[in-house]
């Protein structure tokens, strides 16, 4: 069982049992819960603080932890309708109106309900992740002389001349501003070079969180097709010479949802055509920390092969490391790199510095490398043990392309399927997908899923899920009448 499922259902337990206390009420000690529920004391801490999060119990240190009083009648609500008003009063005096939809990001952000395979998922499995060594760099880090005191606005020295190394001999640490992750690199990156009403180039199909960056900054996300080999120039080009834009957002490396890898004889042509057109290429290079064991050698960052500041490059530690180790950083050389620099600070003024300087123990201890490279081993095993799944128990479901990095498999749907019914059904039957659709900018040309295997606890659990995606799709892509 998860961590967090055993947490949310001591938390119901208890919860159903507080009516036994009076208010104020002492509660079986922590020992005690761990012995009567046989669970973990980290466990019923969490859930006492579940509880305690929700008025519900207060808690004393050495003391216990005890029924709160009860809460008072809750005023009545206010009415909020007026803002309806307003709201769309803001949209129509735009150009394009603000569509502020966090619907396909919190698809891989919100944890499904117990007991459902996590297939959606968007960051690695506790099983995945280097907790001990986090751990360890987080409690160096809370020791070295002034880590809670004000960093600088661009970052911490050092670990900008890490990032900065990263990224290839053009760069230095000077043309490198540290983020609170890559979402926040990338806001920031279309919010400097892109003004609302104008439109930005994205690859179809792109991350939907850019999606989502796109449109809240009152952006038209133009969508350029991708193929086995990157983003196609031919069309780069001519969506340039149609639209104007200055701004085109990519994945050059295990680009995010198709795998594919931006071709050497391409990787040029993109450069050519931005500069040509006087435009911004966005690199997110997202999943150069997620190579699985067998990718071979990795071509370098676009921005390495950059001299005239075409590219801004964007990446981050999150992804191969934990979603609350939230730093990033933004690239950039020119005159550009003042304006991401103000609205960098406008927006956040800093990164906490107890997290960068976590951060930079972390990347600078042998344990960061050690777990580069058993993430390697396990991402590829996982691969492997989803596509033979995948072959053996729905082989009309095509995997177009077996990446050499990243988290998960892009699949195509039969043609005419509903994808939709298919993502209910195999909720209903115990997995979580990701829809296909919210990848596309514009319409979608088939139906797809994107299934995570890194968010999952292991090949067994990755068996199991397909299993349960096979009886979702006996019932969703049943044929009208069939039976």
């Amino acid at each position: 069982m998860h961590e967090r499922s055993s947490v949310r259902e001591l938390a119901d337990i208890l919860r159903e049992e507080l009516n036994r206390y009076p208010p104020g009420g002492k509660l079986p000690s922590s020992r005690a819960l761990v012995e009567h529920h046989h669970v973990s004391p980290v466990t019923v801490s969490r859930a006492l603080a579940r509880l305690a999060a929700e008025g519900l119990v207060v808690t004393r240190p050495g003391a216990g932890a005890f029924r709160a009083a009860a809460r008072p009648t809750a005023p009545p609500a206010g009415d909020t309708s007026w803002q309806e008003v307003t709201l769309s009063a803001d949209a129509q005096a735009e150009l394009v109106p603000r569509s502020v939809d966090a619907s396909a990001v919190l698809v891989t952000l919100a944890a499904p309900p117990p007991g459902v395979v996590e297939f959606n998922g968007g960051y690695l499995h506790p099983s995945l992740q280097p907790e001990q060594a986090m751990g360890a760099a987080l409690a160096r880090a809370g020791r070295r002389p002034g880590a809670w005191g004000r960093p600088p606005a661009e970052g911490l020295p050092e670990l900008r001349e890490w990032f900065a190394r990263s990224v290839g001999d053009r760069c230095t640490a000077a043309e490198v501003l540290v983020t609170a992750g890559g979402q926040s690199a990338l806001t920031t990156a279309v919010r400097a070079l892109a003004p609302p009403g104008a439109p930005v180039l994205v690859e179809s199909p792109t991350y939907p969180g850019m999606l989502a960056i796109a449109r809240a900054a009152g952006l038209r996300p133009v969508p350029v097709p991708v193929d086995s080999d990157g983003v196609r120039p031919d069309l780069l080009a001519a969506a340039f010479r149609a639209t104007g834009a200055r701004v085109f957002v990519c994945q050059p490396l295990f680009q995010n949802p198709t795998g594919a890898v931006l071709s050497p004889d391409r990787r040029p042509q993109v450069l050519r055509i931005a500069r040509e057109a006087g435009a911004f290429v966005v690199e997110d290079d997202f999943a150069r920390r997620l190579v699985h064991e067998d990718a071979g050698p990795l071509p370098a960052p676009l921005a390495a092969d950059d001299p005239d500041g075409v590219v801004v490059h964007v990446s981050s530690l999150t992804k191969a490391a934990s979603a609350s180790l939230r730093v990033g950083m933004l690239a950039a050389r020119g005159p550009v790199l003042e304006r991401l620099r103000a609205i960098h600070v406008v927006d956040t003024f800093f990164v906490p510095r107890p997290l960068q300087e976590a951060a930079l123990e972390l990347v600078g201890s042998a344990a960061w490398s050690r777990h580069l490279r058993a993430l390697a081993g396990a991402l590829r095993t996982r691969r492997d043990t989803m596509a033979a799944a995948l072959r053996r128990e729905l082989p009309e479901l095509a995997v177009p392309h077996l990446p050499a990095g990243g988290h998960h498999l892009w699949i195509r749907l039969p043609d005419g399927a509903d994808e939709p019914a298919v993502v209910s059904a195999a909720l209903r039957a115990g997995v979580a997908v990701a829809p296909g659709r919210a990848y596309f900018s514009a319409e979608a040309p088939a139906g797809r899923l994107r299934l995570s295997f890194a968010a999952v606890a292991g090949p067994a659990e990755i068996d199991e899920g397909v299993r349960r995606l096979r009886t979702a799709c006996d019932e969703a892509l049943l044929p009208p009448g069939g039976g």
